[in-house]
């Protein structure tokens, strides 16, 4: 976030100062000087422009999906390319005409040396005068592993890891881990090493292993504690159901789904998905006409998926598997590279044109914009027998595209569905427009890149 706000501010300055340096080298008529006084408005529009596609573009994304530095400044120049052409002809139809390209050209030299410099100060001062956290695991065994390595993945989980406490009789502790003696109290690890964060590492915390009073008191000296739940949910955006608790559910704060929500979220949907049902009809119709040149079948396919509240509705895509795809009558998993698929249904898949009728089903109030994928009756049978809480996304109508869609690889086992799982109870515990809205700016990216799921 406060990267996005530095770009935004930075690109406002480039407008500005773009005009004060045309003022400065006094050009001819055909190139007059722009005014600064005429530049505010259109330069609160190109910070608004630039940041919106920096975050189409993936430049905001967390290590959730990891991109090297030349795909981001790969990314970047894209950026720069369509923000360049927007912004020139919004500036030629304002009435600047021949200053137009001028403006525009110095303003992203301007913007482009903003952006290094803003990526400078923030690696300085995360690294120099901020530093990561501190954090102290309470426990030493594979829970508190799987923490420590999570932790040293770049990106929002990083952390410095200062060592362990024990917590009780247990086994696998790291041969080459920093683990504290149990004859010096919590609290007192905690002020010695300046610890930022403590995370309870924990599974099962009755029986006395855990030390609650411990815990509370570095609470109440202002360190915060955090469960396993709490940890991940924090740090990747996502809730694991290895750890979860009904308790955490039924006491936490979140999985809120008042009326105010739910008439916003309504309105939300209806005026996007008539917007975007407007926008992709010229594709929808080229896409029904190279369907039925491929192949023999019927365009739309209607599947029966669960949705809210375990109500059955029936899904539609357009039809990009042969139609005798399941002809034994037994339902499959998709997978990458599926024979099953036909040429124009793999084009499709990939762009996520198959999704496109959806946008109908979101029209009737079946589905919504944003929220968990919708999965078939026969695989919520299952998956409800594996997964703990996995009725929790039902809670929620399903939607065209999700948190879990633009945060996890593609995936088609019952691992990865209880990976996805974890996603999809992040969103309807903190389901907000917010994160609407940050879901559709990062499936542009997914759609773009081809990252995240099918």
């Amino acid at each position: 976030m406060a990267e996005w706000l530095a770009d935004g501010l930075f690109c406002f300055l480039a407008v500005i100062l773009a005009a004060q340096g045309l003022q400065a080298t006094h050009m001819d008529s055909v190139v007059a000087a722009v005014p600064t006084s005429q530049v505010v408005i259109p330069a609160v529009g190109f910070a608004a422009l630039m940041s919106l596609l920096f975050s189409v573009f993936g430049m905001y994304r967390s290590s959730a999906v990891s991109v090297g530095l030349p795909a981001l400044i790969g990314r970047a120049f894209l950026a720069v390319l369509v923000g360049s052409a927007i912004a020139y002809f919004a500036l030629d139809a304002e009435g600047f005409g021949g200053r137009a390209w001028a403006l525009v050209f110095q303003a992203m030299l301007f913007m482009l040396l903003g952006l290094v410099v803003v990526r400078l100060v923030f690696h300085f001062v995360r690294r120099a005068v901020v530093g990561a956290p501190k954090v102290l695991i309470v426990g030493v065994g594979a829970e508190a592993i799987s923490v420590a390595a999570d932790l040293a993945v770049p990106g929002r989980a990083q952390r410095r890891l200062m060592g362990y406490y024990p917590a009780g009789n247990e086994e696998n502790v790291p041969a080459d881990a920093r683990v504290f003696p149990r004859h010096m109290s919590l609290a007192e690890v905690v002020r010695t090493h300046e610890i930022d964060e403590v995370v309870v590492a924990v599974r099962e915390q009755r029986g006395g292993g855990v030390p609650m009073d411990e815990l509370l008191a570095c609470r109440l000296q202002g360190t915060p504690v955090l469960d396993l739940a709490g940890f991940y949910e924090r740090t990747k955006g996502q809730v694991p159901t290895e750890s979860l608790k009904a308790s955490w559910l039924v006491y936490g704060h979140g999985f809120v789904q008042g009326p105010v929500r739910t008439a916003a979220k309504r309105a939300f949907d209806v005026v996007c998905s008539s917007l975007l049902l407007a926008l992709a009809s010229p594709v929808m119709l080229l896409t029904a006409v190279l369907i039925k040149l491929d192949s023999h079948g019927p365009v739309i396919y209607r599947q029966e998926r669960v949705g809210l509240r375990g109500r059955p509705f029936m899904c539609l895509k357009f039809r990009s598997m042969c139609t005798d795809a399941e002809k034994d009558g037994v339902a499959r998993w998709a997978s990458k590279n599926d024979a099953r698929v036909t040429r124009v249904g793999a084009f499709i898949r990939k762009c996520r044109i198959d999704e496109l009728p959806q946008l109908i089903s979101v029209l009737k109030g079946e589905m919504s914009l944003v929220g968990p994928r919708p999965e078939r009756p026969s695989f919520v049978a299952q998956l409800r027998e594996q997964i703990p809480f996995y009725d929790i996304r039902h809670s929620v109508k399903p939607g065209v595209t999700g948190w879990a869609q633009v945060r996890y690889s593609y995936g088609a086992s019952i691992e990865d569905a209880r990976r996805k799982h974890e996603y999809d109870l992040y969103y309807v515990k903190n389901n907000s427009l917010f994160l609407d809205l940050l879901v559709l700016i990062e499936t542009v990216s997914v759609v773009l890149f081809r990252e995240g799921a099918q």
